[in-house]
């Protein structure tokens, strides 16, 4: 037996994984332990978590493996201040102790945080070795074509490379400062969205806009070749020297200072978003195309934080020269953790790779799970109030007649998923049907801005009634958008088509039904969509198909099992905390099933005013 376990850390989404002869043991974000999102620390409670899943000690592991080599990060980082010296004094203030304290001196550290009992070689890979890897040896795919799009790693930012058996090679790089995603970053910022964190709330925003600003983008912020290289305008940004990423020449090309979070999103927030995002799809469309030139293979993998954009990843497969698409569901820094871990056993160990017609990423529930009989003694820890059902179907059957009734249905089963994406182990769950689910949604239950789309699961092989998929497509990682069916939309009046155009409240604009499942098309028809099979996810899949045998609608509104400001719940406690502190009618933890009419009684009204306190953010 050969154990590997895959370190990413100090920069953002720390995780640990534990590949065991091949096989992805286990792999978890240091922030589900810690409740601090994005937790960039070193993910002590991940790595204890795999251990114990995998029956392992420390002094098991026979490789530790680190995501990038930090020694080529440092020397990028001291050339890019020496470069701009004596500007970005003050971040190189407070960048330089840091790395001298403990990521210049990083086995040391891993070996301090992992134990004594450590006798493993500490090994490092590089940055987009490791997003490729996380790519490509996860894949159903024997060979296909490697696409990595991320902020940056040591040096690069964009890798263009194929995976062949056991083997991957990087074929050409582009290097800091010329980055896809920092460009997309910077618009992020500008727009009051936090970096790292908010790219996707652009997302969300940009189908309100018009693309009114993408030559201007195009004419002075980025030089993009029929080739898939380009060049950034560095005269427009801070990120190299400071603590921003925008300057005042960049404010100045789009008509003013940045946006302040929280304050009101203005069209032409809605516009900047639109163009950016065109011009990224523009970006990843152009490098997609080059790699397929380049390498004559059909099929494609992703990862790196730029996969994480659903809407270019669906055009990429709807008009792009790819057959398809394989995306890493932890496509960020987490994912290189798992990705540094199996380039370790593949391309370092040159250990065979088994084909295989699924992906070996066994639908991302690699976190911990927990039985009934710890959800009780949760429970009963707490004075909780529940029933237990008595079989599978009883569940169900009692789920479908919440979500029926427009309840809103906590839903903690099985394994925790890896990645950013709730897909249905620590979800909440409503019926797509009811035009106030979305608003009601965001604005009781996650705490977030009403604009934001939700997605559908829908059963795989239902899907393509319901979306332009083609029969039997999959996307269990919530990593495409497609279009809902012309069938399933509703006639718009002209008085709508006016609301959903102008209406400065966006909320206005969101609660215009456009299809027969309101809840889950965002205002152009699209969907950001999962699709649910017996094998990855039986139980949601059992629940799926009872709903649509109830109603005839096999789709059920998921999103993730947090408010604003939190990761996603691990435990049975973080799940029962979120209940009590949100409007959410019901919750089920395995077989068991707590109402909120029933937990209403039993807490007194400051008791539940505390738990609601901790989730009113500033």
């Amino acid at each position: 037996m050969s154990a590997i376990l895959g370190i990413s850390a100090f920069y953002h989404d720390s995780a640990a994984c534990l590949v065991v002869d091949g096989d992805i043991v286990a792999a978890a974000q240091e922030e589900r332990f810690t409740r601090q999102k994005h937790d960039p620390a070193f993910p002590n409670l991940a790595a204890q978590y795999c251990l114990a899943e995998g029956g392992l000690a420390v002094s098991d592991l026979d490789y530790v493996v680190f995501y990038e080599k930090p020694l080529r990060k440092f020397e990028r980082l001291l050339e890019t201040y020496f470069a701009f010296a004596p500007s970005g004094l003050k971040s190189f203030s407070m960048a330089i102790p840091v790395w001298l304290k403990e990521k210049v001196r990083l086995p040391a550290t891993i070996r301090n945080n992992l134990g004594k009992g450590l006798r493993a070689p500490v090994v490092f890979t590089d940055h987009h070795e490791s997003h490729a890897a996380s790519a490509f040896f996860p894949s159903p795919y024997d060979q296909a074509a490697i696409l990595t799009l991320d902020g940056v790693g040591e040096w690069t930012t964009t890798t263009l490379g194929v995976g062949r058996g056991n083997k991957v090679e990087l074929l050409r790089q582009i290097q800091f400062p010329h980055s896809i995603s920092l460009l997309y970053s910077a618009f992020t910022y500008y727009c009051g969205f936090k970096v790292n964190s908010g790219e996707y709330k652009l997302m969300g925003l940009a189908p309100y806009g018009r693309p009114v600003y993408k030559d201007l983008i195009t004419r002075h912020l980025i030089d993009l070749k029929e080739d898939g290289s380009f060049w950034l305008d560095m005269s427009y940004f801070n990120y190299c020297q400071g603590l921003t990423m925008t300057n005042e020449k960049f404010a100045s090309l789009f008509g003013g200072p940045a946006r302040d979070p929280e304050t009101e999103i203005e069209q032409r927030h809605m516009d900047l978003a639109a163009s950016i995002q065109a011009v990224t799809e523009d970006a990843v469309m152009t490098i997609g195309r080059e790699l397929h030139r380049q390498t004559r293979m059909n099929r494609l993998v992703l990862a790196g934080g730029v996969a994480l954009n659903c809407v270019a990843n669906g055009r990429l497969l709807r008009e792009g020269p790819f057959d398809d698409i394989w995306i890493q569901p932890a496509a960020g820094d987490a994912g290189g953790a798992l990705g540094a871990a199996l380039f370790t056993w593949h391309q370092l160990l040159e250990k065979p790779r088994v084909s295989s017609t699924q992906d070996r990423q066994k639908g991302s529930f690699l976190g911990p799970r927990f039985s009934s009989q710890d959800v009780t003694h949760a429970l009963d820890g707490v004075g909780a109030t529940y029933t237990k059902a008595a079989s599978e179907t009883e569940l169900l059957e009692r789920v479908v007649d919440l979500l029926e009734s427009e309840k809103i249905v906590g839903w903690f089963q099985g394994r925790m998923e890896f990645g950013p994406r709730a897909l249905g182990a620590r979800s909440i769950l409503g019926d797509p049907r009811s035009p106030k689910m979305q608003a009601t949604m965001n604005l009781k239950i996650n705490f977030r801005e009403s604009f934001r789309p939700f997605a559908p699961c829908v059963l795989r092989d239902e899907a393509h009634r319901w979306f332009e998929l083609e029969p039997g497509q999959e996307s269990p990682y919530m990593l495409l958008v497609a279009p809902v069916l012309d069938e399933h939309r509703t006639p718009v009046s002209d008085e709508q088509r006016y609301t959903m155009a102008n209406d400065p409240d966006l909320r206005n604009r969101v609660n215009v039904p456009r299809s027969d499942i309101p809840a889950v098309t965002h205002v152009d028809y699209s969907s950001r969509i999962q699709t649910v099979d017996e094998d990855r996810n039986p139980r949601l899949s059992g629940l799926l198909r009872a709903f649509m045998e109830r109603t005839g609608c096999p789709v059920l509104v998921n999103t993730s099992f947090n408010v604003r400001g939190e990761p996603i719940v691990c435990t049975p406690h973080d799940a029962y905390r979120c209940f009590l502190g949100t409007e959410m009618d019901a919750l089920v933890l395995e077989d068991v099933i707590l109402l909120k009419s029933d937990v209403a009684k039993e807490l007194g009204t400051a008791e539940r005013e505390k738990y609601l306190a901790q989730f009113q953010l500033d």
